[in-house]
């Protein structure tokens, strides 16, 4: 007789970043789900055995189209003009891929979706980091699934594998005078990646359905 397991199957995008390293990290030891595939551009050379890495061609996400199965989507990918090389190329990372890639899962039976925007995100800014993030949202929220977690994180902090200076200098600055931040202002308070990730398998798994959370409402989940 066969054993029907209640266990998932996540898909991870971007799981090489800050958030995702360590999202890839608590999966690994989260008993709700059985499997972990994780979708990058070069190897990070996983070792535990139920995490299924697979090297892909981001520019031609239909070519692996049916790879993309699984119960819970998590979208962590993210860059910067300086490694995009463009805002065209920005938009095509940090826009259009997520989109993509969520309409895919979706259509092959993925129910779940939680990506990791940021605070400030809105589709009609005149900043066009916030602009991209902002239309990201919009098109996720445009595909039906059951459950969708939008995070919106302030500064990340954690240890990278790449130097942002720019960041570096944020992250010393929020660490620093982060305490002076209070009411409202404390969703610009720096926040952990470690955290962030926690937060998108709590929310996933959760019976809420806010959509959007902000960053003060992710550092709940902080241990």
């Amino acid at each position: 007789m066969a054993v029907i397991s209640n266990q998932k199957t996540a898909l991870v995008l971007g799981a090489s970043g800050l958030v995702g390293g360590s999202l890839v990290k608590i999966l690994e030891s989260d008993d709700s789900y059985a499997s972990v595939e994780v979708f990058n551009r070069k190897t990070q050379n996983y070792s535990h055995p139920k995490v299924h890495e697979h090297i892909v061609d981001f520019n031609r996400p239909e070519d692996f189209s049916h790879l993309i199965k699984g119960d819970d989507l998590f979208v962590c990918i993210g860059t910067t003009i300086r490694k995009a090389g463009s805002i065209q190329k920005m938009e095509e990372i940090d826009r259009d891929l997520p989109v993509r890639f969520a309409q895919l899962a979706y259509a092959n039976g993925t129910t779940s979706i939680a990506v990791v925007s940021s605070i400030g995100a809105d589709a009609a800014s005149r900043n066009y980091y916030l602009r991209i993030k902002g239309e990201m949202e919009d098109g996720i929220r445009q595909i039906p699934f059951n459950q969708i977690v939008i995070t919106r994180p302030s500064m990340l902090l954690g240890h990278r594998k790449e130097f942002r200076m720019g960041e570096l200098i944020g992250r010393v600055f929020i660490k620093t005078f982060g305490f002076l931040l209070v009411g409202a202002a404390r969703k610009y308070r720096g926040i952990e990646g470690h955290t962030v990730a926690l937060a998108l398998i709590g929310l996933i798994n959760s019976d809420r359905r806010d959509i959007i959370y902000p960053s003060d409402e992710l550092q709940k989940f902080r241990k």
